[in-house]
């Protein structure tokens, strides 16, 4: 069984050796021809894939000038505030991506499922039926990140998660052996659409496109190694968490943690959806005492206006504001 998870690695690293370098990185090595013909398979026209690959050119120039001559741009990324607020928000967005409990269902769902009542062979099943679910509603998001926004999909979705993890670890003191496997099976199942369209895509979404140009390669190496830091951090403490608190308890640690991630949005991620790469630096330079204290007084203002359908609700000035005519949009992630 552990062997067969070998064969989609094997396949993934024999296929590398034809992926064709991106534009950009082509660019950078100074061959424009090749980084030309790269973006003519990705675009309808010539005219566009000579247009942007100029446009790629010049960021590259762009980012040249922004580079500090005799500082490290990785000190940079913490002591420039508006470098060091995309770092946080991108830090939390990838913690919370591992103590949101997928992967403890990922890498422990067959356990956690036996220990609910099913049988070696129904719990293999079933972890199945949680891969093809997280598969399944991780489509929509190609649509709804774009449509609702990153913050809002994960503001959303964390109550969701929470709740649906409380749901499965109280269902493990339900006495009728039935009852208890169906209500786990469903608790993790509804967990797993909630988190597909959103904490699923959004971390690595949110990341890449948060810092700006000149440091944005290390800002997305850094969220990447939090995201993976943490991942060990959940797999290798589960299984004596399981041990101690029992599935209730390990459970329900996890599903209090997406409370915690739901406050940790609402209060320090800004939204990104659509922003120019002037409008990224107008969010990100905001205090981040000033942007905490204007999405707290934010929550009465939406209940007032979605819960309590109150009409006339005085709204707060905007957080932010970006000419028009100054936006600077940066490339499309396929040309990136």
């Amino acid at each position: 069984m552990l062997g067969s998870a070998g064969i989609p690695a094997i396949i993934v690293c024999t296929n590398v050796f034809f992926c064709p370098e991106s534009p950009r990185w082509l660019l950078g090595k100074g061959r424009v021809a090749d980084a030309y013909h790269s973006l003519a398979r990705l675009r309808n026209t010539p005219l566009q894939a000579a247009r942007d690959t100029y446009y790629i050119q010049k960021q590259l120039e762009a980012e040249d000038q922004l580079v500090s001559r005799g500082k490290l741009r990785i000190m940079e990324l913490f002591t420039v505030p508006r470098n060091r607020r995309a770092a946080l928000a991108a830090g939390i967005v990838m913690f919370m991506q591992q103590f949101c409990g997928v992967n403890i269902i990922a890498y422990y769902s067959a356990t956690i499922f036996e220990e609910s009542g099913f049988s070696t062979v129904s719990a293999l099943a079933a972890s199945l039926g949680f891969g093809l679910i997280n598969w399944l509603f991780a489509g929509p998001a190609i649509w709804t990140i774009d449509t609702f926004g990153r913050r809002g999909l994960l503001l959303t979705t964390f109550p969701l998660m929470s709740l649906f993890l409380f749901l499965t670890g109280f269902a493990f003191w339900i006495p009728d052996r039935e009852t208890r496997v169906g209500i786990v099976a469903l608790g993790i199942y509804l967990f797993t659409i909630a988190y597909s369209p959103g904490e699923g895509p959004v971390p690595f979404t949110y990341s890449a496109e948060a810092f700006p140009l000149y440091v944005r390669d290390l800002g997305m190496s850094f969220a990447t190694a939090t995201t993976w830091f943490f991942n060990f951090i959940v797999s290798i403490t589960f299984p004596r968490l399981l041990g101690a608190f029992k599935p209730q308890g390990a459970v329900g640690w996890y599903a209090a943690w997406n409370m915690i991630g739901f406050m940790l949005i609402l209060m320090f991620m800004p939204e990104t959806k659509a922003l120019s790469l002037e409008e990224l630096d107008a969010v990100f330079s905001v205090s981040t005492r000033r942007h905490v204290l204007y999405q707290l007084r934010q929550v009465p203002i939406w209940i007032k206006k979605h819960v309590l359908r109150q009409k006339n609700v005085q709204e707060q000035p905007p957080l932010y504001e970006v000419a028009e005519e100054d936006k600077t949009y940066g490339p499309t992630a396929a040309a990136a």
